[in-house]
């Protein structure tokens, strides 16, 4: 009888876990970057103040242009996106260098608009589409930004897609939803990064 019991017991223990939430994701979230931890890297539609120190005529403030270039006296016409402000900086001293001396000129560049940070969610939330922000938002800050989560959205079954820039392969992310909100696993609350993609099915 005792038998009987043990085998009933584990049956529906079993049973009670196949009808439950998702699995846990097998997913190392420490991976992802965070980019309030590393400089910022510029993109389309970013404004950007360049400033030539003792040269206010080779200064200028730009808009990156769709095909990711900007112009600036003498220089011309260069490619901005994609690249950090120091990377830039060093750019433009290159380019700079070729037709001024610049021993004694400082050269700095300030991000004045951050308007290529943008992302997609999709799916069953109360107002899906492209959102941006003038910071980084986390996962949790984007689903409020879409205005929360429907009646039908499966909240342990999100995904997120993201673009590795270097090779251009699409990665997807799983997110619990539920164990963000419950804090049992803070660090599936990632950051968004320009160009991914929340989907919530």
């Amino acid at each position: 009888m005792n038998v009987m019991r043990c085998i009933l017991a584990a049956t529906a223990l079993i049973m009670l876990n196949a009808c439950g939430g998702a699995p846990l994701p097998d997913y190392d979230y420490s991976q992802e970057p965070n980019p309030l931890q590393m400089e910022y890297v510029l993109g389309v539609a970013d404004s950007i103040a360049i400033n030539v120190w003792k040269n206010p005529e080779h200064s200028a403030s730009v808009t990156i242009r769709p095909d990711g270039t900007i112009t600036m006296p003498l220089i011309g016409n260069f490619e901005a996106a994609g690249k950090t402000p120091s990377q830039l900086k060093l750019e433009i001293e290159s380019r700079l260098g070729k037709f001024m001396r610049l021993e004694g000129t400082e050269i700095t560049i300030a991000v004045t608009n951050t308007a290529s940070y943008r992302f997609t969610v999709s799916g069953e939330v109360n107002g899906p589409g492209i959102f941006s922000a003038p910071y980084f938002l986390t996962v949790a800050e984007a689903i409020a930004q879409a205005g929360g989560f429907s009646r039908f959205a499966k909240r342990d079954r999100m995904s997120l897609l993201r673009r590795d820039p270097a090779t251009g392969e699409v990665r997807t992310i799983p997110l619990n939803y539920d164990l963000i909100e419950d804090g049992s696993r803070p660090d599936m609350n990632i950051y968004i990064l320009a160009g991914d993609a929340l989907f919530v099915p």
